[in-house]
């Protein structure tokens, strides 16, 4: 049977990538509301009542009202990209590699949060250190981290491509988030079962696809006895058995003289990197993804596709 899905926000950068992965797919119909038509409720709302999973990329606000229209409605299954319902317990956090349970939770989830594109790669090498106990409660993590422009949506995407504009970006790479009070903090908190709130500083750079985030650690601040082979072990064991999530052997890192933000460009993967030198003090964990990727649409379909594989 051909299930129908419905994205809510299909012409924003989100929708457009998911609509694209989805094009020449034969198992599923894409519904669809013309542009000029996307301020229209009663058809809105229409075509969200006859999804069997209603995707939604659209602000916060937005993204209350469409599961609003869906109240009553128990057969619509929702994915939500917003960062509305992210640390709402009632929604599977769509992470299907958070933990050997997670994707089964998002297969029988009626409603599922699409993570952050930072805090994808936060969490994904922060949590497994929670879980086998290397990252001790109290530690003050630092996040910092580096976008493609496209993160920034349309809005941003005209102000980096298009130099004539009067609010054009000139800057090759600059840092935002200054009060640091980034609305993916809760996020990394909660997923990422940290006790305090992360440091977080994101920054853009004059590249339209690609991310890298850190997590640098001081390792006598771990666990007693924790060492960069420890750390990466912990990794190993977190994400073995699927093929999404790949953590880099530290004998192929160490060979590395840097890391190329725009490698995993329209891949939906992500590589989870520990560099330090073996004794040493430090150890600097490195997520690699692409920011429309695994960062946001690749993770909407990965998670579509759970859903409809129940």
């Amino acid at each position: 049977m051909t299930a129908k899905i419905f994205i809510d926000g299909e012409h924003g950068t989100t929708g457009l990538q998911i609509r694209t992965r989805m094009a020449d797919r034969r198992d599923v119909e894409l519904l669809s509301i013309p542009e000029a038509e996307r301020r229209n409720a009663a058809m809105r709302e229409d075509l969200l009542n006859s999804a069997d999973i209603a995707i939604l990329c659209l602000p916060d606000d937005a993204s209350r009202e469409a599961v609003g229209m869906l109240a009553g409605n128990n057969k619509v299954r929702v994915i939500d990209t917003s960062t509305a319902f992210r640390i709402d317990p009632s929604w599977a956090y769509g992470f299907a590699e958070l933990d050997k349970a997670q994707a089964d939770k998002i297969r029988s989830a009626r409603h599922v949060a699409n993570p952050g594109c930072y805090p994808t790669g936060a969490i994904g090498l922060i949590r497994p250190l929670r879980e086998a106990g290397i990252l001790p409660d109290g530690y003050p993590v630092t996040v910092n981290a580096v976008s493609g422009y496209t993160g920034g949506g349309k809005q941003m995407i005209g102000q980096m491509e298009d130099q004539s504009r009067d609010d054009a970006i000139s800057a090759n790479n600059f840092l935002y988030g200054l009060p640091l009070r980034h609305k993916h903090v809760p996020e990394m908190k909660v997923h990422g079962l940290l006790d305090r709130a992360p440091l977080f500083s994101p920054s853009v750079g004059r590249f339209a696809q690609g991310m890298i985030v850190q997590v640098p650690l001081f390792l006598d601040d771990l666990k007693d006895g924790t060492t960069t082979e420890g750390i990466h072990r912990a990794l190993v064991d977190h994400y073995a058995g699927q093929d999404i999530v790949s953590v880099v052997p530290l004998e192929e890192s160490a060979k590395l003289s840097r890391v190329d933000a725009e490698e995993l460009v329209d891949t939906d993967r992500m590589k989870l990197f520990v560099f330090g030198t073996s004794g040493g003090p430090h150890v600097n964990l490195v997520a690699l993804l692409d920011n429309l990727g695994k960062g946001a649409s690749g993770a909407a379909v990965q998670n579509m596709d759970l859903m409809l594989s129940a």
